[in-house]
Formats: C-alpha cells, sequence, structure tokens
C-alpha cells in the first residue's frame, strides 16, 4: 500500500515492518520477487528440463488506479530481482480479470463474449478496490470506456478494524508485545480471522467464536484470570462479547460493522460511475480479487446493485493471476485505455491578454512579449488512447541558443492553464541540443507523447536537421 497514491515516492522511500523498523521499500520489493522468481524456476525445473530463464515472459500485476510512479517502481524492482526489462510485462488487474472471464466456458463467458458487450470489472484485493469498464470490441479485443479508479477499500481495511476493536479490549501496550514477543501467533490469529470473514453473509446472526492464543491472554491477564471478562463488563459489551476459556464469542453485528466501511465505499463509489450517462448500457458486474471471496461483502454488492447482473467467477481470488497468465501470450488484447490524468510541457507563449490572465509570468524578450509556465497539453484526463499512439504537437520554437528543457507535467484537472496550478507536478524532462550559430527558428522541434502499455515516452525531433532526442519519464 505504500505504493497506493503516493506522490512522494522515490527510490529512497522507506517501508516500515510490523514493529515500526524501517527499510528502503525498494529493497524489499526485490527481495520478495527475487524470491518468487527462484522458487518458479526451481518448481519449473523439477517438472521439465530444457526451460531456461531467457525462455520465459514474466508478468506482474499491478492496480490500474496506480499512478506512474508506483508502476515504474515495480517495474524497477523487478528488474533489480534479475528480471531482463525485455521480458516483463504489467498488467492491470481488473483488465487480467476481464482477459480470463472471455475464456472460461461458463455463463460468464457466454454474457461477456458478445461483441458490443460492455461491463464493469471490480477487483477487490487485500489493499485496494480496482473498478474498471470495458467493452468487448469485434475483433475480441477490449477496449477501456472508464478510466481506472478506485481507492484503498480492500479486505485488510477489515483487518486493520479487527486489530483495533482488540485493542481497546487488551490495550495499546498488550498488543505491541504481543506483536513484539510472539508474532508467530498474531500472524496464527489474522489468518485465523481471514477464514471466518470470508463466511460472514449479510444473514449472518448470533455470536461468531475466536479462539485466542494462549500468550495473548497470559500478557493481559498476568496473574488475574478474570481480567478479561472484568474488561468486557466495564466496556459495556457483556451483551455481544463473552469470553469463555480460549474462545472469544463476538456478537455477528460487531463483526459486520468491521466490514461496512469499505463495502459502502466501493458501492458508493460504482453508483457514482454508472450513473454517468455514458454507462447506461453497463448492465453487467463482474466481482473477482480475495475480498471478493467475502460472502458478505458479495451480499452487500447485490443487494445494492439488484438492478444489475452480478457474476462471481469460480475461485474469484485466483482470477488476476490466470488472466495474467493469458495476458501473456496475448498483448494485444487491451485495444485502448482511458487516460487517468492530463499530461503536457511547460512551454513560454505569446501574450494575448484574453487567453492568458496571471500577469505574474509576462516578461519580455528581444521586444516579444512572453508569458511563462503555461501548460501545453498533450491529452487530457477522460480521453480515449489506444496503447502505442503517438501525440505531436508543434512546431516549438526554442527561446535558447543551445538547448531546449521540454518539462513534463501531469495533473489530475482537465484543463490546466499553468503548470503552477495546484495538483500539477513535474514528473521528467527532455534535454534538446541545438547547432550553434543558427537562429531560433531553424532550430525549431516537433514533439511527441509516446503511449505504451506501462510507460511513456516522449521524443523530439529537429524540423530542419531530422535529429531526434527521446527519452522515457523517470518519475522517480
Amino acid at each position: 500500500m505504500i505504493l497506493h497514491n503516493n506522490e512522494n515516492l522515490s527510490r529512497a522511500t522507506t517501508v516500515e515492518d510490523i514493529n515500526g523498523k524501517s527499510m528502503r521499500a525498494l529493497t524489499v520489493f526485490t527481495m520478495a520477487i527475487r524470491y518468487l522468481k527462484d522458487h518458479f524456476l526451481e518448481a519449473l525445473n523439477k517438472q521439465k528440463t530444457g526451460i531456461e530463464d531467457k525462455d520465459i515472459q514474466y508478468v506482474i500485476t499491478v492496480p490500474a488506479l496506480w499512478n506512474d510512479k508506483a508502476k515504474q517502481f515495480m517495474r524497477e524492482a523487478a528488474e533489480k530481482a534479475g528480471i531482463a526489462k525485455t521480458q516483463l510485462k504489467l498488467s492491470f488487474e481488473p483488465e487480467a480479470a476481464s482477459v480470463w472471464c472471455q475464456t472460461i466456458s461458463t455463463d460468464i463467458k457466454k454474457s461477456l463474449t458478445r461483441s458490443g458487450k460492455q461491463y464493469m470489472v471490480i477487483d477487490l484485493g487485500g489493499g485496494t478496490a480496482d473498478i474498471s469498464v470495458h467493452e468487448k470490441q469485434i475483433d475480441d479485443t477490449l477496449k477501456e470506456l472508464h478510466k481506472a479508479s478506485g481507492g484503498s477499500w480492500g479486505g485488510t481495511v477489515v483487518d486493520d478494524n479487527f486489530i483495533e476493536w482488540l485493542t481497546k479490549i487488551f490495550g495499546k501496550s498488550t498488543m505491541q508485545r504481543f506483536k513484539d514477543e510472539q508474532m508467530e501467533d498474531y500472524f496464527q490469529l489474522l489468518r485465523a480471522f481471514e477464514i471466518k470473514k470470508r463466511n460472514i453473509k449479510t444473514d449472518t446472526t448470533g455470536n461468531i467464536t475466536f479462539r485466542l492464543p494462549a500468550s495473548l491472554k497470559d500478557l493481559y491477564q498476568n496473574y488475574n484470570k478474570d481480567a478479561l471478562k472484568d474488561r468486557i463488563v466495564a466496556m459495556g459489551l457483556s451483551d455481544i462479547v463473552k469470553y469463555d476459556g480460549d474462545k472469544l464469542r463476538v456478537g455477528a453485528s460487531v463483526i459486520k460493522q468491521w466490514f461496512e466501511p469499505p463495502i459502502y465505499n466501493v458501492i458508493q463509489h460504482v453508483q457514482q460511475i454508472l450513473a454517468k450517462p455514458n454507462m447506461q448500457k453497463v448492465e453487467t458486474i463482474l466481482l473477482v480479487g480475495g475480498f471478493g471471496e467475502c460472502k458478505y461483502a458479495q451480499d452487500l454488492l447485490k443487494r445494492a446493485m439488484h438492478d444489475r447482473e452480478i457474476f462471481i467467477p469460480e475461485e474469484p481470488g485466483l482470477v488476476v493471476l490466470k488472466g495474467a497468465v493469458r495476458f501473456g501470450h496475448f498483448q494485444d488484447i487491451v485495444r485502448s485505455r482511458i487516460m487517468t490524468r492530463t499530461y503536457g510541457f511547460e512551454v513560454t507563449h505569446d501574450y494575448d491578454m484574453q487567453e492568458f490572465q496571471n500577469a505574474d509570468e509576462v516578461f519580455f524578450l528581444q521586444h516579444r512579449k512572453l508569458i511563462s509556465n503555461v501548460f501545453d497539453i498533450m491529452i487530457r484526463v477522460g480521453e480515449e488512447t489506444s496503447i502505442g499512439k503517438t501525440i505531436t504537437k508543434g512546431p516549438y520554437v526554442p527561446i535558447g541558443l543551445h538547448k531546449t528543457c521540454f518539462k513534463i507535467y501531469t495533473t489530475e484537472s482537465v484543463d490546466p492553464k499553468y503548470v503552477t496550478d495546484r495538483g500539477c507536478r513535474q514528473i521528467g524532462m527532455l534535454t534538446v541540443s541545438h547547432s550553434n550559430g543558427r537562429s531560433q527558428n531553424d532550430n525549431a522541434v516537433m514533439a511527441s507523447f509516446i503511449f505504451g502499455d506501462t510507460e511513456l515516452f516522449v521524443k523530439a525531433v529537429n524540423i530542419r536537421t531530422k535529429e531526434e532526442f527521446f527519452t522515457y519519464i523517470d518519475c522517480l
């Protein structure tokens, strides 16, 4: 989750472990990916010989709502783990789910594979809820109809609420000692809760039983065996929480409260999307992801979306994984996406009183009245773009004699005026050198944005010399 919506993400970003010890996140991600890669190769070589690492195409799935920084971070971690850039693809999770459900032989496939069919994919994972809307094309490719969106509304929110509730009962100091001194028991408690939470339904009543680790009880009760019972009474919970030996029985109504904030956030967000005029043909919702296996989440979504057809494939927690494998074989299956941000250059523009009102940015150069910090838009948020599309603008006439620096900016705003507007952020720069002794007009350039599958490239071409300058955006 440190990669989610983190505008300050960099190669130096640190992440804390469960006990607050910090380490560089890039190192942790690299070690995790390297472990998975080595484990896979070991398992593969036990089953089949003669396959080398260079024969393998690696696919890493990421939330579609991640920003450019997060996607680049994941790619660099994978490369540091020993995966060559040419062997690596990133796949957006809801797209992978959509790809898989095009292949399975069930009623889902019959519903989703018809040309022109529009449907929504809700990927409820551990950390995030990732939502996309697709349309099946006549050539079997997929077209995105709404920009990827969502939020930190995954299953770990429920886990956090569970731990927060336990902390109110046992106290911060006891829970901290429990994590510090009995970490294996702490994770066993979370694993047991994971099994319980998948089976909670809207019609679940009565008490749900949790087996408390002996170490947690001992840390809290010390020599007072009735301390926990006394605490439950003191909190006024004796009607809905029972303690008996190593068992804690909690009323279903309490547990449901831990689920509701993330699920209702998802429902509200989905309803906002479906209310848009261009979403009226979206009659089908595909629910996948680990948290998507939770019966309570399924029930609440079905109740809120009773006018839509909701499909939950078999083993929804594995759908993204299987779809990513399929995507590795058919990487051109996604034809177009909707931009999640606006991109453009910082330029200096001839001053026009009607167009530009920001007098603070005005200056004179060689008898020309100019205005700086103008956001020259290449593509806007919400616009459709095909994979590999090139957008070219120009000519751009340089101010300096020897070089031009194209500063590349992004924002979530649809129509930014200046790069100094709130929310605008520089994500890269392309430096173009000029031939000595030539006038600015002789060194005019055309600039292009090239949209890859998960990366953004920028190119500039000198109109006179045809010399090319090229860079990929380094967001970190």
